[in-house]
């Protein structure tokens, strides 16, 4: 795909570009109203696309996790469908007809091929932290998917990094899409946080209950809890309930918690994409952070990656 440029990703560059009918490529940090960016674009395409002309929804939103999905709902108050809810019940309510669905693609997939919702129908298409999803595995869901929707969509694509694989996507499945970013393309908010760079590893359980026998409020968040749980531990800690949410990468991307002051890493992130997002918890929006990362011997091959990066961005 050919690309256009323009830079500081915000709604108010995002949308001329949508309104327009442009594809469109957001790079920048969660924090950054990548969200509203899309959202409110694709409630005007809707708003002008013919009713009954349409078979089925005409706005689809997938995203990596399914908090980051409940997120987006909560915004957008319509249909949201992800793994670990209740299929049943999504499914009737997909069948009964919905304009906007918001969803994980391991779960759109399944319902997909099973026949209960109709993606030929869908003419505003948004890939929400692309680099997420892609890094979980779901590349040949979204692929599927990407296939099965009409042709003459308009795509929206957001990420955080700008790695092969979601350029690789973009040249595939977008037309010649605008791109907006937020500072370089690989490390689209560094230039907002100052923080200290270094890690180890112990379950989140075990730390939370340490923390708790130690007399200081806290909640986990990992994939091994049942979903009422993580809601609760997540509300807890917007609310201010508890001030530590100790979390695996399950909490690292599109969680929408204001003003975290720290971010303390025990163990080194698979890849240096996935600690920008673990540390892009705090400092968001423009606000200031700091980010702690514990470092051992067994991390040295990331050690001249990661100080590249903190010198290109003014770190060290």
């Amino acid at each position: 795909c050919n690309l256009s440029f323009m830079q500081h990703f915000s709604g108010s560059q995002g949308w001329p570009v949508v309104l327009q009918g442009f594809d469109l490529i957001g790079i920048a940090q969660t924090g950054t109203g990548k969200t509203l960016a899309y959202l409110l674009p694709g409630f005007i395409h809707l708003d002008h696309q013919p009713i009954e002309e349409r078979d089925g929804p005409g706005m689809l939103v997938l995203t990596p996790t399914r908090e980051l999905a409940l997120q987006i709902e909560a915004e957008c108050s319509n249909i949201c469908i992800y793994g670990g809810g209740d299929r049943r019940s999504q499914i009737n309510v997909v069948t009964k007809g919905v304009d906007i669905v918001i969803a994980t693609p391991g779960r759109l997939h399944d319902l997909q091929m099973n026949n209960f919702v109709n993606l030929k129908s869908i003419t505003y298409l948004v890939l929400d932290e692309a680099d997420r999803m892609l890094d979980m595995g779901f590349e040949p869901q979204i692929v599927k998917i990407l296939v099965d929707v009409r042709s003459d969509r308009q795509t929206v694509m957001t990420s955080a990094t700008w790695p092969p694989g979601v350029r690789r996507l973009a040249r595939s499945y977008l037309k010649d899409p605008m791109m907006v970013y937020v500072g370089t393309l690989d490390l689209a908010w560094y230039q907002c946080i100052k923080f200290l760079s270094v890690l180890a590893n112990i379950s989140a359980d075990d730390l939370s209950s340490d923390l708790i026998l130690s007399g200081v409020p806290v909640q986990s968040l990992h994939g091994d809890r049942e979903q009422c749980d993580r809601e609760q531990a997540l509300e807890d800690f917007k609310n201010g309930s508890v001030r530590i949410l100790v979390a695996t990468d399950l909490a690292s991307r599109g969680l929408d918690v204001l003003d975290i002051t720290h971010v303390l890493n025990y163990d080194f992130p698979r890849n240096i994409e996935e600690y920008v997002h673990r540390v892009g918890r705090t400092g968001r929006a423009g606000r200031s952070g700091i980010a702690l990362t514990l470092m051992t011997r067994n991390d040295w091959k990331v050690a001249a990656e990661l100080i590249q990066i903190l010198e290109r961005a003014n770190q060290v």
